[in-house]
């Protein structure tokens, strides 16, 4: 049987999404109908029937709540999101639907003794244990936090802010930038918080006050709005918690997590802060001589000056101009380039197809083959719009079951159509890799629970992270990193380029380990201040001073989807490291090892807990040796 790819819709998006997700929604009832009656001859098969239908009907309305630009059809994907969870929730609390699954018989398959158990841990954390009352209490729990995160996420996509500035003050702005931002009627140039605006100008604008200005805008998106909205959310998730036995919501997320436990997320936090220390501190030193070069009166660095001064820094002392660099990654050719080297890499073809329908006209779409056999698509819609997803993450369409449906992934992200930061170069192979793991993942899976980025939570970051590595590499650069002349990016750029990167590390790692105790404590602590509560948490863990009128935590966009869980990038960064290590510097392309990394940690999905997955790849455990080394450098 051939299996193609989910047809999109051509035109009535919103009948499409409704039909996509209540067909699902109507085909799940029916199988857990059959299940609950004991007409099924195959317990776990239709268990799996329906997880894959719930699937389905999540993944669309997730996506076209965030990408779908008429906002009518992306507030019928929340709505539908809600009819989605409604049911899911209703499912994790059946007691009958439990007591059929809890007896089904795996036989000898590993991956289907492995898929009952997750799933018996799966309805005693829903509550299918509890009394009558709590399980009504938390049907309306489940509910109220969804919705709660859905308006917490709208707010931080509707709630772009901007400066008007004087063309005088853009002094040290790239041209290209420049061009793409003209005067308006009144002389002034409009500057928005979104990245392609705000980031260039956080990094090259010489005048202070106009940095200021920005810096004051982004710490306050969705400010006053979603500080009742996250108010609402840490009291629900502190009440859901409790009532399913946990001292708070940190413990119930941390259970099915590597790390095990919520009180061993403050003591890694701890660990990296204390690592990342004197490195944190002499780095921050050659900011403020720097910046006092040009302000003697400021008294500290603060975020006003951190990305500005690092850029100067790495220009003035490592030989490094980004605004040099910049010209090496012309959005189409870095978009290319990353297509022939993750092909290349893990033995992949990405071919386009341009008839595809597609939500917007940003939006590609490719066919994945793997030695000329289709085995999914992908979709990447890279460039900001209004109402769109205001950061860069990977969504799943469809995930990919064996015989059944092929795994689809979207990746969006916000970057500039003309040239590009490295930085922005290596997030886009680091979310590039998310896709890479959701589609190899998503080949001979059975279940779809095991289906493409399906490890704990604390791992999925590793494998993207490692892929980063590839973006620093001057031999890989030098394949799509091309000037308009056409010229490659020479390799002792790249050089002091990546010495470049190396300054700043330090305090780049407090300052994650800063976002980590706030995603923490929030959830632990629950300060009714919790700007106050910002600013104690910044003053201990990142090494800058907060600003005053800062109320960051509005638009920490983590605090939803992430929730206490947001030291997951660096343990998974720890990891990443430990993974990179297997490889030979000096030949990323090395087939064997590629090959071993693509089948035995992305190819697996979920089928085996990530701490195996590793082992299997490096023939040990995981350890902190390549990161302290990569610190310490």
């Amino acid at each position: 049987m051939t299996i193609t790819a989910l047809e999109l819709p051509t035109d009535d998006a919103h009948d499409w999404l409704t039909d996509r997700c209540d067909g699902a929604l109507d085909d799940a009832r029916t199988l857990v109908e059959r299940l609950k009656q004991g007409t099924v001859t195959d317990v776990l098969a239709t268990w799996n029937a329906v997880q894959i239908e719930l699937g389905n009907a999540a993944a669309a309305a997730s996506l076209f709540s965030e990408v779908h630009p008429d906002a009518g059809v992306r507030e019928a994907a929340d709505e539908a999101a809600q009819r989605v969870d409604d049911y899911s929730t209703e499912l994790g609390l059946d007691g009958e639907l439990f007591a059929m699954l809890d007896k089904a018989e795996p036989g000898d398959d590993p991956d289907a003794q492995r898929l009952l158990d997750l799933t018996r841990r799966d309805f005693r954390r829903a509550g299918v244990d509890k009394s009558d009352v709590d399980r009504e209490r938390l049907r309306e729990l489940a509910r109220a936090e969804l919705t709660t995160g859905q308006q917490f996420a709208k707010n931080i996509r509707e709630g772009v802010r901007s400066i008007a500035v004087r063309p005088e003050q853009l002094a040290g702005m790239p041209q290209d930038w420049l061009d793409a931002h003209p005067a308006g009627p009144d002389g002034t140039i409009t500057v928005t918080t979104d990245y392609p605006d705000s980031v260039p100008l956080m990094t090259f604008c010489a005048d202070r006050g106009v940095r200021a200005a920005m810096t004051h805008e982004r710490n306050n998106i969705a400010w006053p709005a979603n500080d009742a909205v996250l108010a609402q959310l840490f009291g629900l998730r502190q009440e859901h918690a409790a009532l399913l036995g946990y001292a708070n919501w940190a413990d119930f997320d941390a259970e099915v997590k590597m790390i095990g436990e919520g009180k061993e997320i403050r003591t890694f936090i701890d660990k990296i802060t204390d690592a990342a220390n004197d490195r944190a501190l002499a780095d921050k030193q050659i900011l403020l001589d720097r910046l006092h070069q040009d302000h003697p009166d400021v008294e500290d660095v603060t975020a006003v000056d951190t990305a500005y001064y690092s850029e100067l820094v790495r220009k003035e002392q490592h030989d490094v101009d980004a605004q040099l660099t910049r010209t090496y990654f012309r959005f189409d050719r870095v978009r290319q380039g990353l297509l022939d080297v993750t092909g290349r890499l893990f033995g992949l073809e990405w071919k386009a197809v341009p008839e595809v329908t597609v939500w917007h006209a940003d939006a590609t779409g490719y066919d994945v083959l793997k030695d000329g056999e289709h085995i999914g698509r992908i979709y990447l819609d890279l460039h900001p719009r209004e109402g769109k997803f205001k950061h860069a993450a990977q969504f799943t369409l469809v995930s990919g079951v064996d015989g059944v449906q092929l795994p689809e992934g979207v990746l969006v992200c916000n970057f500039s159509r003309g040239l590009m930061e490295h930085d922005e170069v290596v997030t886009l192979f680091h979310e590039f890799g998310h896709l890479v793991h959701h589609v190899v993942g998503g080949q001979a899976q059975q279940w779809n629970r095991f289906s493409g980025v399906a490890t704990e939570w604390d791992f999925v970051e590793a494998p993207s992270q490692m892929l980063e590595e590839w973006a620093w590499d001057a031999s890989v650069l030098a394949t799509f990193a091309t000037n308009d002349e056409g010229e490659p990016i020479p390799a002792d750029l790249v050089a002091r380029m990546k010495e470049a990167d190396e300054f700043g590390k330090g305090f780049m790692a407090r300052t994650q380990m800063f976002y980590a105790a706030v995603s923490l404590g929030l959830h632990v602590d629950r300060p009714e201040d919790m700007t106050s509560y910002l600013q104690q948490t910044q003053r201990k863990y990142s090494v800058f001073p907060p600003l005053p009128d800062n109320h960051f935590h509005c638009s920490f966009g983590h605090l939803d989807g992430y929730g206490s869980g947001y030291y997951t990038y660096m343990w998974s960064l720890v990891i990443a490291k430990d993974m990179f290590s297997a490889f030979d510097a000096g030949d990323l392309f090395d087939q064997d090892v590629a090959t071993r990394y693509r089948d035995t940690v992305l190819g697996m999905g979920g089928r085996k807990d990530a701490a195996e997955l590793v082992r299997d790849f490096l023939g040990r455990d995981y350890t902190f040796d390549a990161y302290a080394d990569w610190l310490e450098k």
